[in-house]
């Protein structure tokens, strides 16, 4: 599997990736997770990648500019499954989706910031959105964080007990698994 995480902070995203479940996917060679600074597709001096909604209100937007231009050259490289979108208005994540997208090959996240994207970053790049809660966060890196996590342990071979993940809480949709009981 090849993740690709699209992001104006990928400092702020680097560490998850570095310990644990997620550094053992990579080693073991099941996972690649590459981080790309949205800046290096950036025109100009400041290499901006925001600017004001077409439409006006309050706030930037990414432009389409930049992001087609690392969509572009990523998809010259590999085909993916899916160009999934971090926004807080997408489709519910839920270990439903994770499953689905476990047997992916090749995912992009997107991280959204500043009051989003240029729409038509949506109607032409995106074949999807994902949110992780109804609530905002500052930016989509630590939503794009929590999806990788929850998809990359999913990849069979990589927990000790290949049968860990089949027995995990919300699998079916259940809280916690049937046998399962808590402490007085």
């Amino acid at each position: 599997m090849h993740i690709s995480i699209i992001t104006v902070l990928p400092r702020l995203i680097e560490s998850p990736f570095n310990d644990s479940i997620l550094k053992r996917a990579q080693t073991k060679g099941l996972v690649q997770v590459e981080i790309i600074d949205l800046r290096q597709y950036a025109s100009g001096k400041h290499k901006s990648v925001d600017d004001y909604a077409f439409g006006g209100g309050a706030g930037m937007v990414m432009m389409i500019e930049p992001i087609d231009r690392c969509i572009s050259e990523l998809k010259a490289k590999r085909p993916y499954d899916e160009i999934i979108y971090m926004s807080p208005d997408g489709e519910l994540f839920t270990q439903s989706i994770a499953n689905e997208l476990s047997i992916k090959q090749n995912l992009i996240l997107l991280c959204g910031h500043y009051k989003g994207v240029d729409e038509r970053v949506r109607e032409h790049l995106i074949t999807r959105e994902i949110s992780i809660g109804d609530y905002v966060l500052s930016g989509g890196e630590l939503a794009a964080a929590v999806v990788a996590d929850t998809v990359i342990r999913l990849i069979p071979v990589l927990l000790s007990d290949e049968t860990s993940a089949l027995t995990d809480n919300f699998l079916d949709g259940l809280v916690a698994p049937p046998y399962y009981t808590r402490p007085a």
